[in-house]
């Protein structure tokens, strides 16, 4: 189950983000959470140590039974911009910035791994046809 906190009026289409929940077998909840710029910046800070706004943030929980997988947290303003920017839908960007937040969640790791992340990136992209974006910002 997705718990949503969308403090923004960004609207999201949920369903194909249970499709991909469906699709990794994810049974455990996971909060997701969309702000706008300025509140993105205070976590960003906070958390990181990086004063700036980003486009995600992932935070997984300890893994207990019971307990959710983790959060998401979406800037909608990046995502509006990012969707402008690669000519594809509000709902796209959502959906790819998920997929990304959730396999970190899931333990995938971009900058350590041997191309894993990359790979099930492609995977879930090309299942669902999603935009190819994400993986083209991201080897850029």
């Amino acid at each position: 189950m997705i718990e949503m906190e969308n403090k923004t009026d960004l609207t999201i289409d949920e369903e194909i983000l249970y499709k991909i929940l469906d699709f990794l077998s994810v049974s455990k909840d996971i909060e997701m959470i969309v702000v706008d710029t300025a509140q993105m910046q205070e976590i960003n800070k906070l958390h990181r140590n990086i004063d700036k706004p980003t486009d995600v943030l992932s935070f997984p929980y300890e893994n207990m039974p019971l307990s959710p997988l983790g959060s998401i947290v979406l800037c909608a303003d990046i995502i509006i911009q990012k969707a402008l920017e690669f000519n594809h839908s509000n709902q796209d960007e959502t959906t790819l910035l998920f997929t990304h937040a959730l396999l970190h969640l899931l333990g995938y790791d971009h900058e350590v791994d041997n191309g894993e992340m990359r790979a099930k990136e492609k995977e879930i992209i090309e299942h669902f046809n999603l935009p190819k974006s994400l993986i083209v910002r991201s080897e850029q």
